[in-house]
């Protein structure tokens, strides 16, 4: 079994990055975790992520005041919903942050 552990900065600033995590068998990504993180007034807030937890790849969509909204993808494999998250946070982790601030106010 082998394991793969980053950080990823995507910006300059170093204000917005996403931490990833898998682990993988024989050639198969047997659990993963990406997760969107987001500084902001001095503290690293997770914003989005997606994971392998209750044995089902999921997004969990979290807010400022602890609530979350999850969304699954039934008939997708671990590795697939992996790279779905990669492009989905690269692409979109603006539209994330502002929605998050836009909740803390």
């Amino acid at each position: 079994m082998g394991e793969k552990l980053f950080v990823i900065y995507l910006d300059e600033a170093r204000q917005n990055r996403y931490r990833h995590r898998h682990n993988w068998e024989r050639g198969q990504v047997t659990e993963f975790q990406i997760q969107y993180e987001a500084f902001i007034a001095g503290r690293w807030y997770s914003v989005v992520r997606y994971d392998s937890a209750h044995g089902q790849p999921h997004r969990d969509t979290l807010r400022p005041d602890g609530t979350q909204t999850k969304d699954w993808f039934p008939g997708y494999s671990n590795a697939e919903v992996l790279t779905i998250g990669q492009r989905d946070i690269r692409e979109n982790w603006p539209k994330y942050r502002a929605q998050y601030e836009k909740e803390m106010a």
